[in-house]
Protein backbone atom coordinates (compact mmCIF):
# COMPACT_ATOMS: atom_id res chain seq x y z
CA UNK A 1 0.00 0.00 0.00
CA UNK A 2 1.66 3.51 -0.92
CA UNK A 3 0.57 6.14 0.98
CA UNK A 4 0.74 10.02 0.59
CA UNK A 5 1.58 11.73 3.69
CA UNK A 6 -1.16 15.02 3.58
CA UNK A 7 -0.10 17.56 6.21
CA UNK A 8 -1.60 20.18 4.43
CA UNK A 9 0.67 21.02 1.43
CA UNK A 10 1.36 18.88 -2.25
CA UNK A 11 -0.59 17.73 -4.84
CA UNK A 12 -2.01 14.63 -2.75
CA UNK A 13 -4.65 14.33 -4.99
CA UNK A 14 -2.45 13.82 -8.22
CA UNK A 15 -0.42 11.19 -6.80
CA UNK A 16 -3.54 9.18 -5.71
CA UNK A 17 -5.13 9.46 -9.64
CA UNK A 18 -1.84 8.83 -10.88
CA UNK A 19 -1.78 5.28 -8.82
CA UNK A 20 -5.26 4.69 -9.61
CA UNK A 21 -4.55 5.10 -13.36
CA UNK A 22 -2.17 2.10 -12.33
CA UNK A 23 -4.23 0.04 -10.37
CA UNK A 24 -1.83 0.44 -7.69
CA UNK A 25 -3.29 0.46 -4.07
CA UNK A 26 -2.85 4.09 -2.46
CA UNK A 27 -4.43 5.72 0.59
CA UNK A 28 -4.26 9.14 2.49
CA UNK A 29 -2.76 9.57 5.40
CA UNK A 30 -4.30 12.71 7.55
CA UNK A 31 -3.32 10.93 10.77
CA UNK A 32 -1.24 8.02 12.70
CA UNK A 33 -4.57 6.06 12.36
CA UNK A 34 -4.05 5.89 8.50
CA UNK A 35 -0.75 3.93 8.54
CA UNK A 36 -2.09 0.59 8.43
CA UNK A 37 -1.08 -1.49 5.66
CA UNK A 38 1.58 0.54 4.49
CA UNK A 39 4.50 -0.58 2.78
CA UNK A 40 5.90 2.68 1.18
CA UNK A 41 5.27 6.30 1.95
CA UNK A 42 5.28 9.64 -0.11
CA UNK A 43 5.97 12.80 1.37
CA UNK A 44 5.05 15.51 -0.86
CA UNK A 45 5.57 19.37 -0.24
CA UNK A 46 5.06 22.96 -2.25
CA UNK A 47 5.96 26.19 -0.62
CA UNK A 48 7.84 27.59 1.53
CA UNK A 49 10.31 24.96 3.59
CA UNK A 50 10.33 26.86 7.32
CA UNK A 51 6.17 26.31 6.61
CA UNK A 52 6.24 22.84 5.30
CA UNK A 53 8.28 21.83 8.46
CA UNK A 54 5.78 23.12 10.68
CA UNK A 55 2.86 21.72 9.79
CA UNK A 56 4.91 18.27 9.62
CA UNK A 57 5.61 18.52 12.86
CA UNK A 58 2.37 19.89 13.97
CA UNK A 59 0.19 17.17 12.00
CA UNK A 60 1.36 14.52 14.19
CA UNK A 61 2.42 12.08 12.01
CA UNK A 62 5.96 12.80 12.47
CA UNK A 63 7.18 10.68 14.90
CA UNK A 64 5.51 7.65 12.73
CA UNK A 65 6.91 8.36 9.63
CA UNK A 66 10.22 8.54 11.04
CA UNK A 67 10.21 5.62 13.01
CA UNK A 68 8.37 3.57 9.93
CA UNK A 69 11.27 4.62 7.88
CA UNK A 70 14.28 4.87 10.32
CA UNK A 71 13.54 1.35 11.95
CA UNK A 72 11.35 -0.29 10.30
CA UNK A 73 12.92 0.20 6.98
CA UNK A 74 10.03 1.35 4.86
CA UNK A 75 10.81 3.14 1.82
CA UNK A 76 10.27 7.20 1.45
CA UNK A 77 10.10 9.27 -1.77
CA UNK A 78 10.53 13.00 -0.57
CA UNK A 79 8.68 15.30 -3.49
CA UNK A 80 10.05 18.59 -4.09
CA UNK A 81 9.94 20.50 -0.93
CA UNK A 82 9.15 17.55 0.78
CA UNK A 83 12.38 16.00 -0.83
CA UNK A 84 14.28 19.62 0.94
CA UNK A 85 12.80 18.84 4.04
CA UNK A 86 15.09 15.57 3.97
CA UNK A 87 18.30 17.80 4.16
CA UNK A 88 19.62 19.27 7.75
CA UNK A 89 18.53 22.43 6.89
CA UNK A 90 17.65 25.23 4.44
CA UNK A 91 18.57 28.77 2.98
CA UNK A 92 14.66 29.40 2.76
CA UNK A 93 14.41 28.94 6.62
CA UNK A 94 15.26 28.98 9.94
CA UNK A 95 14.36 25.43 11.66
CA UNK A 96 16.35 22.08 11.48
CA UNK A 97 15.03 19.66 8.61
CA UNK A 98 14.55 16.19 9.36
CA UNK A 99 18.21 15.48 8.71
CA UNK A 100 17.54 12.20 7.07
CA UNK A 101 20.01 12.47 4.37
CA UNK A 102 23.16 15.01 4.88
CA UNK A 103 23.15 18.28 2.89
CA UNK A 104 21.26 21.66 3.12
CA UNK A 105 19.46 23.35 0.96
CA UNK A 106 20.60 26.71 -1.01
CA UNK A 107 19.20 29.34 -3.35
CA UNK A 108 20.05 28.87 -6.57
CA UNK A 109 22.63 32.00 -7.15
CA UNK A 110 21.97 33.42 -10.73
CA UNK A 111 24.58 35.93 -10.79
CA UNK A 112 26.96 33.04 -10.78
CA UNK A 113 25.57 30.99 -13.40
CA UNK A 114 27.82 30.83 -16.92
CA UNK A 115 24.24 31.34 -18.86
CA UNK A 116 21.13 33.81 -17.28
CA UNK A 117 18.69 32.05 -15.75
CA UNK A 118 15.47 32.86 -14.15
CA UNK A 119 13.86 31.81 -10.66
CA UNK A 120 12.08 29.95 -10.17
CA UNK A 121 13.26 27.17 -12.06
CA UNK A 122 9.87 26.23 -13.84
CA UNK A 123 8.82 23.80 -16.72
CA UNK A 124 10.20 21.09 -17.86
CA UNK A 125 14.11 19.64 -18.14
CA UNK A 126 16.35 16.45 -18.07
CA UNK A 127 17.00 14.42 -15.47
CA UNK A 128 20.82 12.47 -15.80
CA UNK A 129 21.16 9.43 -14.15
CA UNK A 130 23.44 6.30 -14.47
CA UNK A 131 20.86 4.60 -12.54
CA UNK A 132 18.95 2.10 -14.80
CA UNK A 133 17.32 0.78 -11.71
CA UNK A 134 15.44 1.59 -8.92
CA UNK A 135 13.24 4.98 -9.56
CA UNK A 136 14.85 5.00 -12.97
CA UNK A 137 13.87 1.61 -13.80
CA UNK A 138 12.73 1.11 -17.91
CA UNK A 139 13.59 5.05 -18.61
CA UNK A 140 16.79 4.45 -20.73
CA UNK A 141 18.07 7.66 -22.38
CA UNK A 142 17.02 11.12 -21.71
CA UNK A 143 14.43 11.70 -18.45
CA UNK A 144 11.87 14.74 -18.64
CA UNK A 145 10.14 15.69 -15.73
CA UNK A 146 8.17 19.08 -14.42
CA UNK A 147 10.15 21.28 -12.05
CA UNK A 148 9.18 24.44 -10.22
CA UNK A 149 11.61 25.25 -7.28
CA UNK A 150 14.32 28.29 -6.33
CA UNK A 151 15.95 25.91 -3.76
CA UNK A 152 17.95 23.10 -4.34
CA UNK A 153 19.65 20.03 -2.15
CA UNK A 154 23.36 20.33 -1.79
CA UNK A 155 24.09 17.15 -1.19
CA UNK A 156 26.67 16.31 1.11
CA UNK A 157 27.84 12.72 0.44
CA UNK A 158 28.50 12.20 -3.44
CA UNK A 159 27.25 8.40 -3.29
CA UNK A 160 23.61 9.80 -2.49
CA UNK A 161 23.09 11.50 -5.54
CA UNK A 162 21.33 9.49 -8.42
CA UNK A 163 20.23 12.44 -10.74
CA UNK A 164 21.61 15.77 -11.56
CA UNK A 165 20.15 18.62 -14.06
CA UNK A 166 21.67 21.48 -15.91
CA UNK A 167 20.49 25.11 -14.94
CA UNK A 168 23.21 27.09 -15.51
CA UNK A 169 25.40 24.43 -13.73
CA UNK A 170 24.79 21.20 -12.62
CA UNK A 171 22.51 20.64 -9.10
CA UNK A 172 20.95 17.37 -7.40
CA UNK A 173 17.67 16.50 -8.33
CA UNK A 174 17.70 12.91 -7.31
CA UNK A 175 18.98 11.17 -4.00
CA UNK A 176 19.09 7.79 -2.67
CA UNK A 177 20.14 6.81 0.88
CA UNK A 178 19.34 3.21 1.94
CA UNK A 179 15.11 3.12 1.82
CA UNK A 180 14.87 6.88 1.76
CA UNK A 181 14.37 8.42 -1.72
CA UNK A 182 14.05 12.51 -2.99
CA UNK A 183 13.24 14.00 -6.26
CA UNK A 184 13.20 18.01 -6.68
CA UNK A 185 11.02 17.56 -9.98
CA UNK A 186 7.30 16.83 -9.23
CA UNK A 187 6.86 12.89 -10.87
CA UNK A 188 2.76 13.70 -10.26
CA UNK A 189 2.89 16.34 -13.12
CA UNK A 190 5.38 14.80 -15.17
CA UNK A 191 3.02 12.57 -17.67
CA UNK A 192 4.80 9.29 -18.90
CA UNK A 193 8.27 9.66 -16.83
CA UNK A 194 6.95 10.99 -13.65
CA UNK A 195 4.03 7.25 -13.77
CA UNK A 196 6.66 5.25 -14.50
CA UNK A 197 9.13 6.81 -11.31
CA UNK A 198 6.25 6.09 -9.34
CA UNK A 199 5.08 2.89 -10.82
CA UNK A 200 8.80 1.78 -9.88
CA UNK A 201 8.73 3.53 -6.19
CA UNK A 202 5.75 1.31 -5.68
CA UNK A 203 7.91 -1.84 -6.67
CA UNK A 204 11.11 -1.24 -4.69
Amino acid sequence: MITIVDYGLGNVQAFVNVYKRLDIPVNVAKSTDDFIGTTKIILPGVGSYDRAIQQFNSSGMRELVEQRVLEVGIPILGVCVGMQMLANSSEEGKLPGLGWVDGNVKKFNVTSMLQSQNLPHMGWNNVVSEMEDGLFNDMKGKKRFYFLHSYYFDCCQESNIIGVTDYGFHFTSAIKKNNIFGVQFHPEKSHHYGAQLLKNFSEI
